[in-house]
This record gives C-alpha cells, structure tokens and sequence, in this order.
C-alpha cells in the first residue's frame, strides 16, 4: 500500500486509485436485546477483516474436518459444539489482519435511559456506529455485515448507518450495510460467539446466572486465556482487539464530585 495515502485527503481518492482504496468487511452483532431483568447488559461487537478470504478458509476447513455444518451461537452453546468453537476462537487469534472491537452498556444505568431511550434497537443502531466511526481508517471505504437482528418495523438501520457516517466524513465511508442471517456465514457467528462471551461474563460477576453452562464458561476461560487477561469486565486493547464498557453511574458521579461538577 502507498505510504503515503495516509496522509492524504480521504476526499481526493479517486476510484482510479484502487491500489490506495482498503475495503474492509465489518461483521456486527449484538447481545442482550431480552428484557432488562433477564439481559441487563448489552453489548455489540464488530470483527473486522481486510480480507475475509483467510479466516473463512480456516472455518471452512473446521467445518469440513469436523463435519459440523450446524450455526454456532453462544446462546446454543453446549458439550456437543464446544470443541468446533473453540477450533473458532483459535482460527481468529491466528489471522492476520482481523480486528475486534466491542462496546456493553448497563441497560440499568442512567445513560442508556438518557441517551437510547431504554431502546435496544435504537442503542444497536447508534453504538453501532460509533464502533465502525472509531475503525475506519482515512484510506477505507467499508462493507458493513449484520445480524438480522429482529426490530421494530420503524427501524431503518442500514439506511441510518450508511447515510449517517457517510454524512459525517462527507465522503463515501460505508458502501453498505446488509443484515443477514447469522446461519449464513461463519464470520458472524464468530462475532456472536465473541461479543457473547462479553456479556455472559458481566452476567457471571453479578451472579444472575444461577447455573452456569459448563460449555459457555469453558469458551469464554480460552477467550481470557487467548487475550492474556483475567476478565471480559474492564477495558483491554491490545493491536487487535479492542473491549470497552461504559463506566457505571456511580463512577460517573465520583468522577464529577473529585473534579468539583
């Protein structure tokens, strides 16, 4: 790639200058849309791939070697499927190239009543954005894959979406956005079983799991083990992957008291 492209305007590219042009794949999901005394956490994630090419090959083969052609969500996560997600979670730590950003919020906290309405469609929608505004690099332009995440019939996420970062950085940003089902590609059950994991751990630390599934807490021990870290709870970021929570209320309200707000 140029060297130099990064310091040029995004604005100037031509499509003439493809060699300059990146045009990374975004797979997005989410966890925690049920209703809050279940699911008082959400979280979305975001793989993003510069070329899918290589990490679907590795699941391809996964899927071929093992011969297991069933969809692979944390939710259904058990003794049986465990082993091909984990063969999973190993082929993303081994490709290069692939980044993974999330963000969970407390659908209890004062923020996400004031800023999302108590809405979980409308949080998918904005936090969304906000993770593919804070990936997307002068040089890209990106093509977003979600989860067909069943919403109100006055959702327009993909319109919003695009249009909005778009809009945004007056340039063509995001050539798309299309919602597919998850049991039609491995990348974005990857995405769940990730951002899963995030939200099944918050669950875990307030104890609102009463019977914890074996299977869950085996995936989600080799997650922590791959990233180095003890928890899915704090902030992490490392060179690919990116984990970040909204600070509680209470915290929030520290902060302000020790800087006189």
């Amino acid at each position: 790639m140029n060297q130099n492209n990064e310091k040029r305007d995004s604005r100037s590219l031509t499509l003439g200058g493809y060699r300059d042009i990146w045009t990374p794949f975004c797979f997005l999901d989410e966890s925690g849309t049920l209703d809050i005394a279940t699911q008082p956490y959400f979280t979305v994630g975001m793989i993003k791939c510069s070329e899918p090419y290589f990490l679907q090959q590795k699941i391809r083969y996964i899927r071929e070697s093992t011969n297991s052609w069933w969809e692979l969500k944390f939710h259904d996560l058990n003794k049986a499927k465990l082993p091909v997600a984990l063969q999973f979670l190993d082929a993303i730590f081994t490709t290069r190239s692939i980044l993974f950003s999330s963000y969970s919020v407390d659908k209890r906290s004062e923020y996400f009543q004031r800023e999302f309405h108590s809405d979980p469609f409308f949080a998918y929608e904005q936090i969304a954005q906000q993770i593919l505004e804070g990936n997307l690099k002068k040089n890209e332009v990106m093509i977003v894959l979600a989860d067909n995440v069943v919403t109100p019939k006055r959702s327009k996420f993909e319109l919003n979406i695009k249009s909005g970062i778009n809009n945004k950085f007056s340039r063509l940003a995001i050539a798309g956005v299309c919602r597919l089902d998850s049991r039609t590609n491995d990348l974005l059950q990857l995405t769940d079983l990730l951002t899963g994991s995030i939200n099944y751990e918050l669950l875990l630390k307030e104890k609102l799991i009463p019977q914890p599934a074996a299977a869950k807490l085996d995936f989600v021990q080799k997650f922590k083990t791959n990233l180095g870290v003890s928890n899915l709870t704090t902030d992490f970021r490392n060179f690919a992957f990116n984990i970040r929570h909204h600070r509680p209320d209470g915290l929030i309200a520290k902060m302000k008291k020790a800087i006189g707000q």
